[in-house]
């Protein structure tokens, strides 16, 4: 199946600062179809977040075009981004960002609430269970260790079965082990559910176990290649 999920013509972001024009994205293009895996890396300041960004409709391109399941999201309101993000789009942040008022249950059942969907508990309860927080369905953040917190994000990313999965710097606030957890069960459920999967990450040995790796440098794409996967 190579059905187009992503597609990115030429996005440009600048920002004026003291009358002097940043440009933090150069032109970038690039494509993913449906149910491949791809890493984005490159140093800090390189455009990777800002790239992230835009292909997930939270904020517009200067120039270029994006496009999000066919959908042109530069032309849109964020209104309509954001009914677009709901409907298709996973999200995990390197900081969690986990509603601190809200059990663990309740974070992962948000995205169906916001849809309007009723009967989501028990698909919630499931998808705990999936990452194994089956007995922490009552706790609340602050009761949860980091790495509980993002297996937490890991369940409510996936709640909406979405096309498109974008993770962040998923593991960068976790140790080795919980970093090693949180792979397993990304890629596990990013298979299961067969989601696109666009990663943004600094850790190389994460980006190869992706099937293509885009490199940023200075706001451009320098490199574009498919990883060695086993």
């Amino acid at each position: 199946m190579n059905d187009i999920v992503l597609k990115a013509e030429a996005l440009t972001k600048t920002y004026t600062s003291a009358e002097r024009q940043l440009t933090v994205l150069d032109e970038v293009s690039f494509e993913v179809a449906q149910g491949n895996t791809l890493s984005i890396i490159g140093p800090s300041g390189s455009g990777k977040t800002t790239l992230l960004g835009l292909c997930a409709g939270l904020d517009v391109p200067s120039s270029g075009i994006i496009s999000l399941m066919g959908l042109k999201l530069n032309a849109m309101s964020e209104d309509d981004r954001a009914y677009v993000r709901n409907q298709y789009v996973g999200f995990v942040f390197q900081n969690f960002q986990l509603l601190q008022t809200l059990t663990a249950l309740e974070n992962v059942m948000v995205p169906l609430e916001l849809r309007g969907e009723k009967n989501i508990t028990v698909k919630a309860q499931h998808l705990l269970d999936r990452v194994g927080l089956g007995g922490r369905f009552n706790h609340y953040p602050s009761q949860l260790s980091g790495g509980e917190q993002q297996r937490v994000a890991l369940a409510r990313a996936f709640i909406t079965s979405p096309k498109i999965l974008f993770a962040d710097e998923p593991t960068g606030n976790l140790d080795g082990e919980n970093a090693a957890l949180i792979e397993e069960l990304l890629f596990g459920m990013n298979r299961e559910e067969k989601t696109t999967l666009v990663l943004v990450t600094h850790n190389l040995e994460l980006a190869a176990k992706t099937e293509r790796v885009l490199r940023m440098k200075g706001g451009k794409l320098v490199e574009d290649s498919i990883t060695a996967l086993p």
